[in-house]
Formats: C-alpha cells, sequence, structure tokens
C-alpha cells in the first residue's frame, strides 16, 4: 500500500484524474507505468497510476450500478470513432518517442511538425488514443494550420 499523499484524495478542493476501463488491468497497469513513466501508488481495485501531476485510474468495465444506471464501460473497439484522448505534453519529443519505442509502445507516425508544435500518437494496449506533443511555434505565436474540412 502506499502513502495517503500518493493517492489521488485531495484534502481541500479538486483534483483531476482519469479513468479508463481496461481489459487487462496489469497489462495496462504495466504500459502507463513503462511507457508514460508512471508510479504504481495502487496496483487493483481500482489500479492507479500517478503520472507527473495526475493520475490515471484503471479497471475492467462493467454494467450499471446505482450511481451510474443505464450506464455501461466497456474498453474501445476497434474502429470505434474517438471522442476523448489523453494529451502528454513533453519538453522533449524525441527523446520521449526513443525511449517510448524501445519499450514497445505503438505509434501511429513519428512526430511530425505542425508549426506550432511537433506531434505524434501512440495507443495504449486497449487502443486507447494518446497525443504526445512539444510546444515549438506557439511559444512564439505561430498556430498550426486549420485542418481542412474536405480533407
Amino acid at each position: 500500500m502506499s502513502d495517503q499523499e500518493d493517492l489521488p484524495f485531495p484534502a481541500a478542493g479538486l483534483l483531476l484524474t482519469h479513468f479508463l476501463t481496461v481489459r487487462d488491468v496489469a497489462r495496462s497497469r504495466d504500459f502507463y507505468a513503462e511507457i508514460l513513466g508512471g508510479r504504481v501508488v495502487l496496483a487493483e481495485n481500482p489500479a492507479i497510476v500517478k503520472i507527473a501531476n495526475g493520475w490515471i485510474i484503471m479497471n475492467p468495465g462493467g454494467g450499471p450500478t446505482p450511481d451510474k444506471p443505464e450506464v455501461t464501460l466497456t474498453p474501445p473497439q476497434p474502429g470505434d470513432p474517438v471522442s476523448s484522448f489523453l494529451n502528454v505534453r513533453v519538453a522533449d519529443i524525441a527523446s520521449f518517442y526513443a525511449h517510448a519505442k524501445a519499450k514497445g509502445a505503438q505509434f501511429l507516425t513519428e512526430p511530425l511538425d505542425r508549426k506550432a508544435e511537433l506531434r505524434c500518437y501512440l495507443v495504449d494496449p486497449d487502443g486507447y488514443l494518446i497525443e504526445v506533443g512539444q510546444a515549438t511555434g506557439i511559444l512564439s505565436g505561430i498556430f498550426a494550420d486549420q485542418q481542412n474540412d474536405e480533407s
């Protein structure tokens, strides 16, 4: 068990965590610890990994409960549309990319220059999308080009 201060339980105010419904808690927990440099602060029920200044909380899916009637939690299925994703900001995307690739991370592309930032995406073991970005041009007022709706 961890010290209380390692867990996402604020003494006052609030803090933000992100919950993921996963197929295999141990595999997902290890991914977030190894690839994103997190620290496991609770192994199971739920698994909690502290990453930088936030926490990822993971548990298997399940059906409705009294506090969430008519809600079923499931991991994404291949081909599901993406409506939300983690956005990880790094100081050195080349180093992060090399480290994560060496650990077995599956990236969609290498980091690409989007003018405002260098950016790439990877997927976790359940298929959740994770954006990784390093601010570049945005630091001096250069923003990314708008995406054309026709493409």
